[in-house]
């Protein structure tokens, strides 16, 4: 076996399920608050897309993907993040790929040099634990930056030195952040953009939860387009990850992309092809569809924000809820034991939340997730409402 598999740990979820195991939730029914599946229903003329290409699943879909898939991406990210026109092309700068999870953790196997002596990866912490398994399989040394308040659920990269960065070969960004929601300006990535191509880093932007924004008007800045307004339309260094599973609610069609640095992207296509990961043609047809439609996106985050507004009126002055800026997470900072909270929601209101230690690591004592828990307002706007009337009679 691999020796550094032994390095890998146990999923949240698994953690999840051996803390409440002895537990008996209250005669209720239960509201799953604790996972991030969206629940909401997939757009329905896509169920028409994907009828009239089944024929699709009689053949070997190619690693590239269909050109038509690519040009749809490449047409959605130049509007939705205002870049250069021509500047994101569908031959070099985008690969469709199954589920940003996959690709997320692919990506550090095919581009981190283990022979290196830069050998950290950077991650957020708390974090998506993808980064972390990937970047022990691959080798590497993860640090751990961890998010508090004070830094608005961000790590705080301007406390780190120019020898620091010396060390890192690898950047995980998550903006929106999972779990906090929070964004990174695009004035923030723009600084990050010099010091990782000062620093010869190469920046891995976790932007799945981009189009679940509350403000119309203000949608979240992209690692592409804060590189395009620096005047770099190369995109180097920059590679971004979106997925079709929040935004369309379409988490078991495995269907995402990553875009950027053309170079890397090449490398990155090379790996795919002996790793055997293409997505299949129907579910393409599909993806093609859902890039191309934005009524549905503005409907679905109509939703979120409904819930958001909901559960903040119901809660006020029972549970600190900040609505963040954009995510479909609540995380907020209980001051007490975690796992003691997800306990007592579970066995008096039959409500599931995930303990907020269980997606972060301690470091120097600190485990920055301690105190908080992970709520997805995934479950549908009257079952949350039910969840929030819950809590409040028990708070």
């Amino acid at each position: 076996m691999n020796p550094l598999m032994e390095r890998l740990q146990p999923y949240p979820f698994e953690k999840l399920k051996r803390l409440v195991a002895d537990v008996t939730p209250a005669e209720l029914p239960e509201i799953a608050w604790g996972i991030g599946e969206p629940k909401h229903a997939a757009p329905a003329f896509l169920e028409t897309t994907l009828r009239d290409h089944l024929d699709g699943f009689s053949h070997y879909p190619a690693t590239a993907g269909l050109p038509a898939l690519r040009e749809a991406i490449a047409d959605w990210c130049t509007q939705r993040f205002q870049l250069p026109a021509g500047s994101l092309t569908a031959e070099s700068h985008v690969l469709p790929v199954t589920g940003t999870r996959e690709a997320l953790f692919a990506v550090v196997q095919a581009l981190f040099d283990a022979t290196s002596s830069k050998n950290q990866v950077w991650m957020p912490n708390p974090f998506y634990q993808i980064y972390e398994g990937a970047t022990f399989l691959a080798g590497g040394e993860p640090r751990y930056l961890p998010c508090l308040a004070e830094s608005n659920y961000q790590p705080d990269y301007d406390a780190l030195s120019d020898a620091e960065w010396d060390q890192c070969q690898m950047l995980f960004l998550c903006t929106p952040g999972n779990p906090s929601g929070r964004t990174l300006s695009q004035e923030q990535l723009q600084r990050l953009i010099r010091k990782a191509q000062q620093h010869d880093v190469i920046l891995v932007s976790d932007e799945c939860y981009s189009e679940l924004y509350r403000d119309e008007n203000n949608p979240p800045a992209g690692l592409l387009q804060a590189a395009a307004s620096l005047g770099d339309a190369d995109y180097r260094h920059c590679l971004v990850f979106h997925s079709l599973s929040k935004r369309s609610n379409l988490p078991g069609l495995r269907s995402g992309f990553v875009a950027g640095d053309a170079n890397l992207l090449n490398q990155f296509r090379s790996y795919r092809t002996y790793h055997g990961c293409a997505m299949p043609l129907p579910h393409q047809h599909v993806s093609i569809a859902a890039w191309r439609d934005e009524a549905h996106v503005a409907e679905n985050r109509a939703l979120y924000n409904e819930k958001y507004r909901a559960v903040q009126s119901i809660l006020a002055g029972k549970l600190p809820v900040d609505i963040p800026d954009a995510s479909f997470y609540l995380w907020p900072d209980l001051g007490r034991d975690d796992e003691a909270v997800a306990r007592e929601w579970l066995a008096k209101a039959n409500i599931r939340v995930l303990p907020g230690q269980y997606l972060s690591r301690t470091v120097d004592g600190v485990n920055p997730g301690y105190g908080h828990v992970r709520i997805a307002l995934v479950a549908e706007v009257d079952a949350c409402i039910e969840a929030a009337e819950r809590l409040r009679k028990l708070l």
